[in-house]
């Protein structure tokens, strides 16, 4: 475990040293501020559709980050062979795979930490009510979201030629199922045999990224969710990634290391 913890200090310190956070951090904070600027006409419709546009940002950042930082770690040690004295230290394969996973999985959790504290005080000061459990559910949903994708990455990445391709690929997937997978049992009972069961098949089989977005809580105030359902989620997710991550060492004790 020494191992692991070390490997994922090293990947949340090359996260935090590059622009890509930075960046997607200052326009979220511009759209905010904006938001925050409109609240002071007492527009609450006005105030809603800027919280969904920011609330949408700080997904499209989030995913951003998780994506290209875990598509270029083992790649990325590949290129620069420095995969050899990791490996030589000794270091398990599986080791090097968890460190990685759990320094994108901590890095874009402080990200959302950042993101969400800077959203919901500019949007808190303007309610009337303070949806602390509710920010802490979203948050905490959202985070384990990521690990489902960064684990669907770190796999994708000893799969595809490229981390472009693999960032691309996953990306389309990824969007896919938050825009579409609940309506694809609706689109499979519609169809005939034999495409009504693959569809099926594809629609109890893939992750339901969907089930971790409850933007409309913060944006409605609605209130928090069950914890009950809360936990469940967080079953639902530690189960992925964790087939993700054993498809990921499968596919890394069978790569060849020297191969470019």
């Amino acid at each position: 475990m020494h191992s692991v913890g070390a490997i994922a200090v090293v990947v949340i310190k090359e996260l935090y040293r590059r622009k890509d956070f930075y960046v997607l951090f200052v326009l979220t904070a511009l759209i905010t501020l904006l938001m925050a600027s409109m609240s002071f006409f007492n527009d609450r419709q006005v105030v809603r559709y800027l919280k969904e546009i920011c609330l949408l940002l700080i997904w499209i950042s989030s995913l951003v980050i998780a994506m290209v930082t875990s598509a270029r770690q083992i790649p990325a040690e590949r290129e620069s062979r420095t995969i050899f004295p990791l490996l030589a230290k000794p270091v398990t394969r599986g080791q090097v795979l968890l460190g990685k996973f759990f320094g994108c999985w901590a890095a874009t959790g402080l990200a959302l930490v950042v993101f969400y504290l800077f959203f919901g005080v500019i949007a808190l000061s303007r309610e009337t009510e303070w949806m602390l459990a509710g920010y802490f559910q979203a948050w905490w949903l959202h985070w384990w979201m990521l690990g489902v994708v960064i684990a669907m990455v770190l796999w994708g990445s000893l799969v595809f030629a490229a981390p472009s391709s693999n960032v691309t690929i996953l990306l389309v997937i990824v969007v896919g199922i938050l825009l579409l997978g609940r309506h694809l049992g609706k689109v499979a009972a519609r169809l005939s045999e034999p495409m009504q069961t693959i569809v099926y098949v594809v629609y109890y089989g893939m992750p339901h990224l969907e089930f971790f977005d409850v933007r409309d809580l913060l944006t409605h105030q609605w209130g928090a969710i069950p914890w009950w359902a809360c936990g469940l989620a967080t079953v639902y997710a530690l189960i992925y990634t964790a087939l993700f991550l054993t498809g990921a060492w499968w596919s890394f004790q069978r790569t060849n290391l020297g191969e470019r």
